[in-house]
């Protein structure tokens, strides 16, 4: 069985319902009574009062751009030797390499543990 009856949501101007959360706002105002006042379920305007804090809080974590002085770039300083110790099994190498030449050991230990 159907009814004649269609629901339709009820659609409320954008002055209406600023007024009725500033009425809301007030000390001692119930969420209720002010609904009830205006007609209007008081879920309705908890729901309200729900997506405007909500909106508030994301316009709030908003991320802005802060310039930050960082102080000028420094020379890294450089071991004087780089020791490495690789072990497989019961073999063990110890390599030694100057700390000048690091590109020089990135190339090389890559290539040995392919």
């Amino acid at each position: 069985m159907t009814s004649g009856k269609t629901k339709t949501r009820r659609r409320y101007d954008a002055r209406l319902k600023a007024q009725i959360l500033a009425e809301c706002e007030a000390p001692g105002a119930s969420v209720a009574k002010v609904a009830m006042s205006h007609g209007i379920k008081d879920d309705v305007v908890h729901r309200w009062r729900q997506r405007r804090a909500r909106r508030a809080v994301s316009v709030a974590a908003t991320p802005t751009f802060v310039p930050v002085a960082l102080p000028a770039p420094t020379q890294p300083v450089l071991p004087a030797d780089v020791h490495i110790e690789l072990r497989r099994g019961t073999t063990i190498v110890l390599i030694a390499w100057p700390g000048s030449a690091l590109g020089e050991l990135a190339t090389f230990t890559r290539e040995l543990l392919r």
